[in-house]
């Protein structure tokens, strides 16, 4: 879409190109003198929905249309819906990314041996230091999230600051490396007015504040101080916090502390530089040693991100995992710490209930027991009141959950109202004119959505495609297969049938028989008539079955007919 001239002429933008109405996949930017400054580059998980798809990711045409004005990537903290889509953005425009040293380490163990074609220019940022990015001055205050050395930031307009918060929670007593940083914070709100203060909204459809629900020691300190047997917790690997809990009770109750995740064992050398994931060596026991010490001294803690950890943990409860160690037993107690995330619900209750079916004792944690570390309504009112900002942007949400945000900013009495408070959509800008004032399009003017990764294909699946997946997962597939020539119009190979997740066979003798006799009839007219080709035939296969399987027995399979011509060939 075409810009005015007004808002080609703004000196300050911001925008989303992703996490507005949606869960993940969160991507801002704010472009202020025509430079582009590129905040969060996230991901976001297929539902079931889109078979076959591994990840979503934003569309990046704006951005690589404007790639030489792309100055940095900055990204609060190490979430993949923050940082999973980073590798296909620097495969367009190698930019430096700015994060903090637990950020880039993530990064690393994620994806620098995936794609080793992709420069990564990392630049260090300590949670509350100071920056000058291409001229342009970024105050950053470290907050506290699930996973250490996370940050907000404010960055200076000729109008007043930008404020952006990242993810946070008003926990003011949280271990070293998970500190808000409230006295950086304020004083940035005290230097300078804030001109546009930018909040997560994942938590604001939720009353009161995340602390101290978030905190799982409460809830699982007697399972590890007098256990029956083992003690097994699962939990989010990115969830530094609630596993720095669980490695803090084990050694003050002199556990062994298993790890059964290979990628994490792997990385620890790396995350231990940055004093994240510390287990002193007279408590880590590796877990083929498990054997050696009696059950009740052993914590394992089963780890994974997104589906994975709902993966092993069926398959824990199935006895299906290759490390016979983690075979449950009845004295076992199995601690699940990893509430489900959208798209990952029927997969969590499989997982929860395989478990329950070894006979070991669960202890389920679910949202309503443990609370995210997200902003919730008190938290967000206490970040509003700290900067007062003119104008106020509620971003990385559903609609919803925006919609809450901004309704809690009009409850405060500020003078918030309509005309400050903006509820925008992917695409849609908010740019400033020469007085500083705010401007919302009414539609979105930039190209946005989604970008499905299909293996090593980004962009490539289209909605035919999933349709086709949905279908084969639904209601199976039938291959029809012959060879024919065009010349003798005669059928050369006999027709063969194959079906897959369709029908019982022996319980569809007359079905089947029906299929391979409307395949046949077909084929005779191909034979028949010269004006039909193949492709034609294929076409009127497909045609004739769909109707027929419809009608007898209710179902949609996809039908994959190939009539080959082997005079085409010869």
């Amino acid at each position: 879409m075409e810009l005015s001239e007004e808002l080609k002429k703004s000196r300050l933008k911001v925008y989303a190109l992703g996490g507005l109405d949606e869960n993940g996949k969160n991507l801002y930017c704010i472009e202020m003198d025509n430079d582009i400054f590129v905040i969060e580059c996230g991901l976001k998980y297929p539902d079931r929905t889109s078979p076959g798809v591994d990840i979503v990711i934003p569309n990046f045409s704006y951005l690589e249309e404007n790639k030489d004005r792309i100055k940095a990537v900055i990204i609060s903290h190490g979430h993949d819906d923050q940082y999973g889509s980073l590798p296909f953005l620097l495969k367009i425009v190698n930019v430096p990314v700015y994060a903090t040293p637990t950020t880039i380490s993530l990064i690393k163990i994620d994806y620098e041996k995936k794609f080793k074609g992709v420069k990564f220019n990392f630049i260090p940022v300590e949670p509350s230091s100071n920056k000058i990015i291409c001229g342009h001055k970024f105050c950053f205050f470290s907050t506290t999230h699930s996973v250490s050395d996370s940050f907000g930031f404010a960055v200076e307009t000729p109008y007043g600051n930008i404020v952006y918060t990242g993810d946070f929670i008003s926990d003011f007593g949280s271990m070293e490396k998970f500190t808000f940083d409230l006295p950086k914070a304020a004083k940035l709100a005290e230097t300078k007015d804030t001109l546009l203060l930018l909040s997560e909204s994942s938590g604001a459809d939720k009353p009161g504040i995340a602390s101290p629900n978030h905190k799982i020691t409460p809830l699982i300190h007697q399972y590890i101080e007098d256990p029956e047997g083992r003690t097994f917790i699962a939990l989010y690997t990115q969830n530094f916090y609630n596993n720095f809990e669980v490695i803090d009770l084990a050694v003050k109750n002199g556990k062994k502390i298993c790890l059964t995740n290979q990628t994490l064992i792997n990385a620890l050398p790396l995350l231990n530089q940055n004093g994240n994931f510390i287990i002193p060596k007279a408590n880590y026991l590796p877990i083929e040693e498990i054997g050696r010490v009696a059950p009740t001294d052993v914590v394992i803690l089963v780890t994974g991100q997104g589906e994975e950890i709902f993966d092993f943990m069926k398959a824990i409860g199935n006895g299906a995992t290759k490390i016979h160690a983690l075979t449950l037993s009845e004295k076992d107690t199995f601690i699940v710490a990893c509430p489900s995330v959208p798209a990952t619900e029927t997969l969590a209750t499989e997982a929860i209930d395989a478990i329950y079916r070894t006979g070991a004792k669960v202890i389920n944690l679910n949202r309503k027991k443990i609370s995210s570390m997200h902003a919730q309504e008190e938290d967000l009112k206490m970040i509003l009141s700290l900067f007062k900002p003119k104008y106020y942007m509620p971003v990385k949400g559903e609609y919803r959950q925006l919609m809450a945000n901004a309704k809690i900013a009009l409850s405060l009495n500020h003078g918030y109202s309509h005309l400050n408070t903006f509820i925008a959509d992917n695409g849609m800008i908010l740019y400033f004119d020469d007085n500083g004032k705010a401007h919302l399009t009414p539609m979105p003017v930039l190209k946005s959505g989604d970008l499905l990764v299909d293996g090593i294909g980004v962009g490539d699946v289209k909605e035919v495609v999933l349709q086709e997946r949905q279908k084969m997962s639904d209601d199976g597939v039938i291959v029809l297969a012959v060879t024919v020539s065009s010349k003798l119009r005669k059928v050369i190979s006999s027709p063969d049938v194959q079906m897959r997740g369709f029908i019982f066979l022996k319980d569809s003798e007359n079905i089947v028989k029906e299929v391979f006799n409307i395949f046949t009839k077909v084929l005779q007219e191909l034979c028949t008539k010269k004006s039909l080709s193949c492709e034609d035939a294929e076409k009127l296969l497909i045609d004739r079955l769909t109707k027929y399987l419809r009608k007898e027995s209710g179902k949609d399979p996809l039908i994959v007919p190939r009539i080959i011509d082997i005079d085409r060939y010869y």
